[in-house]
């Protein structure tokens, strides 16, 4: 494939901003990134990559413009052979009665880290059908799981995994992933360490503190590479699927 185009969502740092640089630099592809806002790191990109990244400034929840971002950025470059969804939000960590947070914060939630994959992906349907490609879901450990004061993010990763199976069942020809990358270094997992000692169990803070102390985190650069890899030459066998990104149906896709 020459010069695939893939977008992918919060991209202006951590995952996202890894894999916008391995797509860059490792893959030879041209980035529509879509994220809140720029970056310093994500302005270096810029520079360095002027002909083949588009970067737009977009609210996720707000469907009209993620359409249209998602739009220019096929009309920018003339087709889509790639989206990674890859925005979300931990916060807030709380246990489900907490009555400081109410529905509407749920539903707040939800609009970011489900019901914009929803926009994303009807918006890409029609180019990606064209060019047979591949939609990454950046979920989580906690699809399956059930740690103790993260409700929403439990339910909206479970949730972002029905979505990718289903997808995969209507759209045979797409290959539909979501994957797993672990406990990553990234600011998430400072801010578990930081606010999540207040509503999570003391165990199980204690297990994501114990793994930053003793390096046991994801190197972000790592697990970028494979999603970028992924999110270009995936195969149909693996359409439908959740996987761990460092499992062996990656094997093939980490970094040489």
């Amino acid at each position: 494939m020459s010069n695939p185009v893939v977008v992918i969502t919060g991209a202006s740092r951590g995952i996202g901003l890894a894999v916008t640089r391995s797509l860059l630099k490792e893959h030879s592809a041209r980035v529509v990134t879509i994220s809140r806002t720029r970056t310093p790191e994500l302005n270096q990109l810029i520079q360095e990559h002027e002909q083949s990244l588009l970067t737009l400034e977009c609210d996720i929840t707000d469907e009209p413009a993620l359409k249209s971002a998602i739009t220019r950025g096929k009309d920018h470059f003339g087709q889509i052979d790639g989206l990674i969804l890859n925005a979300a939000t931990l916060d807030p960590i709380a246990r489900i009665d907490n009555a400081d947070i109410t529905l509407d914060d749920w539903k707040s939630y939800f609009d970011i880290n489900f019901f914009s994959l929803v926009t994303a992906i009807r918006a890409s349907l029609p180019g990606l059908r064209e060019s047979k490609g591949r939609i990454i879901f950046v979920s989580s450990g906690a699809a399956t799981g059930n740690i103790y004061g993260w409700g929403a993010y439990n339910a909206s990763k479970a949730a972002m995994n029905s979505l990718s199976r289903t997808l995969a069942n209507e759209e045979p020809s797409i290959v539909s992933l979501a994957l797993a990358p672990g406990r990553v270094d990234t600011a998430m997992q400072a801010i578990l360490r930081d606010a999540g000692v207040q509503h999570m169990k003391a165990t199980d803070h204690k297990d994501f503190v114990d793994a930053y102390n003793e390096g046991a985190l994801v190197n972000p650069h790592d697990v970028g590479y494979v999603i970028a890899a992924l999110s270009l030459r995936a195969p149909l066998a693996l359409t439908g699927q959740f996987v761990k990104w460092d499992n062996e149906e990656c094997r093939e896709f980490r970094r040489k």
